[in-house]
């Protein structure tokens, strides 16, 4: 959804905007797009998965941000909010303020009804614009099930599905491992 205006923003004009809002919006080249709520399972998947990665590569060159950092693709001159951010090694910030970077090599991404497709499709595509970026995790609300896309070093990006409490994702762009079972407990799929 697209703010009811004709008026097209600029980048500064959009990170002023945001900076005073109530809500989060991305930015998409000119236009501001409000970003709908969370609801608790979304809440749970992404605080799971965060903590559990935050604690494993705390003591290795990456850094982990959660859903308040901005994302910024100068390609496409966009701006979004991911679910999760890793970088490896240090992150390159948009300002000085550190509110938003530009070198992810992880992204996940929570789906949700209203926002699955356009995640799966739309931002994946705008987010292999950047060049650091290795690995893409969904994670379903309402099912274990995961999807990871991996980049090979040919450039090819590569599915592999994880279905069932059983399974168990094992990232390639950085060392960490999670159970489906783990990373969906406390979730109730109604």
């Amino acid at each position: 959804m697209v703010l009811a205006t004709t008026k097209r923003f600029t980048v500064d004009e959009y990170l002023e905007l945001e900076e005073k809002a109530e809500f989060k919006s991305e930015f998409v080249n000119g236009d501001i797009m409000p970003m709908e709520g969370a609801t608790a399972t979304h809440n749970i998947l992404t605080a799971k998965f965060l903590a559990r990665i935050l604690l494993a590569l705390e003591d290795l060159d990456n850094a982990v941000f959660m859903s308040d950092m901005r994302l910024w693709m100068p390609d496409q001159k966009r701006y979004a909010y991911p679910d999760v951010i890793v970088v490896e090694g240090q992150p390159i910030f948009t300002d000085e303020k550190q509110t938003g970077i530009t070198n992810p090599c992880l992204i996940v991404e929570v789906l949700s009804n209203s926002t699955g497709e356009y995640d799966r499709e739309n931002k994946f595509k705008l987010y292999r614009s950047i060049p650091s970026f290795k690995e893409y995790i969904l994670v379903e609300q309402t099912s274990y099930g995961v999807e990871q896309y991996a980049k090979q070093t040919d450039g090819k990006w590569i599915l592999a599905d994880y279905v069932g409490e059983d399974a168990v994702l094992k990232l390639e762009s950085v060392n960490f491992e999670i159970s489906l079972m783990d990373l969906y407990k406390r979730v109730s799929f109604k």
